[in-house]
């Protein structure tokens, strides 16, 4: 992390927590992610100057802030339209763009929401750590957007992102489950095709977007993984059990084949843990072999 101007710190709030609410009540998509940063950066330079920030209390939003564009559709009235299109790579890098933009709060959100459940402090380190990655994967496909000629608020897009965080305002455990474990293991699954859709067509600066993306949201999963299984054993549950279970309950839907499984492997998720949750599984209950 980079020193911030003294300036920079003094405007900051005091606490963890209060930085969270701040990035979750800013509207505009780069001055939340500009906010998101410096309150990282801030984290970081008092952790390594031996004065952590405290983590204090806070008083989140339901919803987040969000700027008048893009217009928010229910999902079954998104258009359509072919990702081998210019049109239509214009469009996946928008639903891109929102999603990251959604992450930026989802992560600080879980910081100021669940301030009642002790944790160490390196959960907070791994939260404000990928909250400072989200807002740069926005900004990094904001920046391709713009040099195709568009920009995020230009196409309508889902309504429906911030449901997860809805459902699981009340269950820390459920919100590690549903958004890190299953959300964003998602985009594990789905990313390499997209950056090869994007390398066939030549557009080398989304190519490099996505890449960091994919590469840096495995570290995302894995966090998600790691203190849902450190909360588990707090409260002596089977975390696969749990996962089971709690996915059940908030994700709206089986899970959906292909899973990138090595990556999964990678953050911590192993395939008897989604497998189970898929549709193939509940048609095939008998003799179905998760390694066929």
């Amino acid at each position: 992390m980079t020193d911030l101007p003294p300036q920079d710190l003094a405007d900051l709030p005091q606490t963890l927590a209060e930085c969270a609410v701040a990035v979750l009540n800013t509207a505009d998509g780069r001055a939340k992610t500009a906010l998101s940063k410096r309150c990282a950066e801030a984290w970081f330079e008092r952790r390594a100057a031996g004065d952590p920030m405290p983590v204090g209390q806070g008083t989140p939003p339901d919803t987040p802030a969000r700027p008048d564009k893009p217009e928010l559709l229910n999902p079954r009235d998104m258009p359509r339209r072919r990702p081998g299109s210019p049109a239509g790579r214009i469009a996946l890098l928008h639903a891109v763009a929102h999603i990251e933009l959604n992450a930026v709060d989802l992560h600080w959100d879980i910081i100021a929401r669940f301030t009642d459940v002790r944790m160490p402090i390196g959960f907070y380190d791994d939260w404000v750590k990928s909250a400072a990655e989200e807002s740069k994967h926005f900004n990094l496909v904001c920046d391709v957007l713009e040099s195709l000629g568009s920009s995020y608020g230009a196409l309508p897009a889902h309504a429906f992102m911030w449901r997860a965080a809805l459902d699981t305002k009340d269950d820390f455990l459920g919100r590690l489950a549903v958004v890190p474990m299953v959300l964003e293991a998602r985009g594990l699954d789905v990313t390499p095709g997209m950056i090869e859709l994007f390398r066939k067509a030549g557009i080398e600066n989304a190519v490099a977007a996505l890449e960091t993306i994919y590469a840096e949201e495995v570290g995302h999963v894995a966090y998600g993984s790691k203190w849902f299984h450190f909360l588990c054993g707090r409260h002596d549950e089977d975390p696969k059990d749990a996962f089971h279970r709690l996915v059940q309950r908030y994700f709206h839907g089986a899970l959906k084949p292909p899973f990138n499984e090595e990556k999964r492997a990678e953050a911590g998720i192993p395939p008897d843990f989604y497998w189970p949750l898929t549709e193939e599984h509940h048609e095939n209950t008998a003799g179905f072999d998760i390694n066929a």
